[in-house]
């Protein structure tokens, strides 16, 4: 276990690297979704190199200061609601020995986040425009656009473990020696 001013000076880097990253979603609009996605991945290193309880600690604080900096309230909402927390509780989730129930609560809590994002969104922060939008798919609309989001989630899923093992057998060595 390191030493105490190593976690919070980690940490702070990291929350400071995400905070930009979030920021960087309201000047770039177009980037409104990967940009938390990016912000979460760095959360996996606080994970790695710390713990799992300091990296929700992290999650907590970049949620928090997100919602006061970052101008794309929308980003700042699905960083809160996926995906600041599901990198860290990934590392909860891939313990299950069982490749296929594994993927399946992946798939559950993707759903579930998804869905309250969605509901938060429309109805907290008004934003019916995106009801009228699934209109023009027909009566399947949100339907087909869970499907697509579930197939962009696996594909995320898979962009964390590849970064995940990048991480532990290239840059983590690299670090290690200079210290």
């Amino acid at each position: 276990m390191r030493d105490i001013s190593y976690r919070v000076a980690l940490g702070g880097i990291v929350s400071a690297l995400c905070l930009v990253t979030m920021f960087l979603a309201g000047v770039i609009p177009a980037l409104y979704l990967l940009l938390p996605g990016i912000a979460g991945i760095l959360l996996m290193i606080i994970a790695v190199e710390v713990n799992i309880p300091w990296a929700f600690l992290t999650y907590l604080a970049v949620s928090l200061l997100s919602l006061i900096i970052t101008f794309d309230k929308e980003a700042a909402l699905i960083f809160i609601m996926f995906f600041g927390h599901y990198p860290v509780v990934r590392f909860y989730i891939q313990k299950i020995p069982l490749r296929l129930i594994r993927l399946a609560v992946k798939l559950i809590l993707f759903n579930i986040c998804i869905i309250c994002y969605f509901y938060v969104t429309v109805y907290i922060f008004g934003l019916d425009e995106m009801l009228d939008e699934f209109s023009d798919f027909g009566r399947y609309g949100a339907y087909i656009m869970l499907g697509i989001s579930n197939f962009i989630f696996l594909v995320y899923d898979l962009d964390l473990d590849v970064m995940y093992k990048l991480y532990k057998k290239r840059l983590l060595p690299r670090f290690k020696r200079k210290r």
